[in-house]
């Protein structure tokens, strides 16, 4: 048994507190909502937007500062809405403009500010720009949005080049001429129906700082970009010998390849950039980018590009105290010196829940996606390193993002039946990677009800497991030590102790605990096997588990307190 420190060692100040009047997006909690799966009002099994603006009342209640919705746009749907076929208007199956007029009108109301995603990387093949370019002709304009090259080989029969999908399979579709023949190829980093913009184009420029006002102009709050980092590509596409994949944590210096993190990037936010400081209110723009080191993710929020990029170093460390601790550090560092705020996550509509991941056999481990026949994660230890990881998470100074359920302890749907899958990863590798939906079931509101609540006839586009009835939102609300409770008190405590805008201080030396003071609050995360001692002077404000016993911090637990 080991016994924390309360006294500060100023050599390891990693953050210095800033002014607790800044804008917002420094150091706001913001929600995720994933739409299909939030809230369904009309019984059809799919989430809409009259189902979010119905449940609104309970994010207020949780105490987050904004949501963030995953899209809404029109689409067929192909990767849940990321192949967008009209970036102006919603898609019937979550609604209306007018409901999504309404939405944001009841979210500001409650006092929660509203960003959306933008998916500017690829569009829909069934876009109006790429049928046009279906039926043009070769070297057309309206070819030229997009990346269509010919074929290698002696009669164009080979890919432009050698890259591979982010989702399996080669990353070039051909496609048919007018005449019939076989002709041009075009590149998608993703799914065949997701074909890459070509961003040297004016025309597509032009068109996204449009898309830029229209969703200003109606009210919102930010946005969230989709693959921030891949819309440039290198001049002349050349090979690759690489595997296009998002963060492994392999090899920190190691480029991602010629389709990601290009030079270009930067011109494209810094015009962005200029459009969204043109409207009041500090709308804000957040970097989905797979960048690493973390100090090459800091060029994206530079004073006059983005505003927050998740930090996904952070995400993929796992349950390592000494992982964590060094991408803390180094991401101070990096942002700091760029005047930006750091934006700390766990979990995503991309990734394994963490309640799930963390209780595999290496809590280190990112699989994509948990199915029948893999290992199955433990249930009581992944929620236990859960609670404990996101105190430390809420407790970190900067901006934080919420999966939505995970305020709940909702793990992955890790028995999902293969025939039951939809992710397009899933069928490009044939399997080899489960994909996405086990992160993606449909929440569960009230036990006993249909669907849990999520739907009133019980429809649910994807089955949720039997036994979600104790992880319902009326089944926790009000229980003492729930997790529900825990993340509304320590949502509270943030706000009460300006915790996200406190500096921070490491104490200790324990390679196992990481003792830190946040402001005026001690945290404490036991990532050991064995309990440790608070300072006899220490108050409990919050503790992630409820067998802690008088100041001994058991295993797999995050406490909060007051020292002085």
């Amino acid at each position: 048994m080991t016994t924390t420190s309360a006294a500060p060692d100023r050599r390891h100040t990693v953050h210095a507190a800033e002014a607790p009047d800044g804008p917002w997006w420094r150091h706001a909690v913001i929600y995720q909502v994933y739409p299909r799966s939030f809230a369904d009002s009309n019984g059809d099994g799919i989430g809409d937007l009259p189902g979010i603006t119905a449940r609104l009342p309970h994010l207020a209640e949780l105490g987050v500062d904004a949501l963030w919705l995953s899209p809404f746009y029109v689409s067929p749907q192909a990767d849940a809405g990321y192949d967008v076929a009209d970036y102006r208007d919603v898609d019937p199956v979550f609604g209306t403009l007018s409901d999504l007029d309404a939405l944001l009108d009841a979210a500001h109301r409650l006092g929660l500010r509203v960003i959306v995603d933008l998916v500017p990387n690829h569009t829909s093949d069934q876009h109006v720009w790429f049928a046009a370019a279906r039926a043009a002709a070769p070297g057309s304009p309206e070819r030229g949005r997009y990346l269509f090259r010919e074929g290698r080989g002696e009669h164009g029969e080979l890919p432009p080049n050698n890259w591979v999908s982010m989702f399996g399979g080669p990353a070039w579709t051909r496609v048919v001429e007018a005449d019939g023949r076989p002709g041009q190829w075009y590149l998608h980093l993703f799914d065949s129906s997701q074909p890459d913009l070509d961003w040297s184009n004016p025309q597509v420029r032009d068109e996204f700082e449009d898309v830029l006002r229209f969703w200003l102009d109606r009210g919102v709050d930010g946005f969230r970009v989709d693959v921030a980092h891949g819309l440039v590509k290198a001049d002349g596409l050349p090979d690759w010998d690489g595997t296009a994949a998002m963060i492994d944590g392999s090899d920190p210096n190691v480029h991602p390849g010629p389709m990601f993190d290009q030079e270009g990037v930067h011109e494209i936010y810094r015009s962005w950039r200029t459009v969204l400081d043109s409207y009041p209110g500090d709308r804000a723009m957040v970097a989905e980018a797979w960048v690493e080191p973390v100090e090459r993710l800091a060029r994206y929020v530079r004073s006059d590009e983005m505003h927050q990029a998740f930090n996904f170093a952070f995400l993929s460390a796992g349950w390592d105290p000494v992982a964590l601790r060094t991408v803390i550090d180094r991401s101070f560092a990096a942002n700091d010196a760029v005047g930006a705020p750091t934006t700390w996550v766990m979990s995503n509509h991309d990734v394994v829940r963490h309640a799930s991941r963390l209780g595999l056999t290496d809590p280190t481990h990112r699989p994509n996606g948990i199915g029948e026949g893999d290992e199955q994660p433990d249930a009581e230890l992944g929620l236990r390193r859960a609670r404990a990881i996101s105190l430390l998470v809420l407790a970190l100074p900067g901006s934080a993002y919420l999966y939505q359920g995970e305020e709940l302890g909702l793990p992955e749907h890790t028995a999902l039946p293969d025939e039951l899958r939809q992710d397009p990863a899933y069928f490009r590798t044939r399997g080899a990677e489960r994909g996405r939906d086990g992160c993606r079931v449909p929440l569960p509101w009230e036990p006993g009800a249909p669907a849990f609540g999520f739907s009133p006839t019980g429809a649910s586009w994807l089955p949720q497991p039997a036994d979600w009835g104790a992880f319902t939102v009326e089944a926790q609300r009000g229980v003492d030590g729930s997790t529900y409770e825990t993340y509304r008190r320590a949502l509270a405590l943030r706000r009460e102790h300006a915790m996200a805008t406190a500096d921070l201080t490491w104490r200790g030396d324990d390679p196992q605990v990481l003792t830190l003071s946040v402001g005026d609050v001690l945290v404490v995360a036991n990532m050991g096997d064995v309990p440790v001692t608070l300072p006899a002077e220490a108050k409990v404000l919050l503790s992630s588990a409820a067998d802690m016993v008088g100041s001994q911090v058991p295993p797999a637990t995050t406490v909060w307190a007051r020292v002085g």
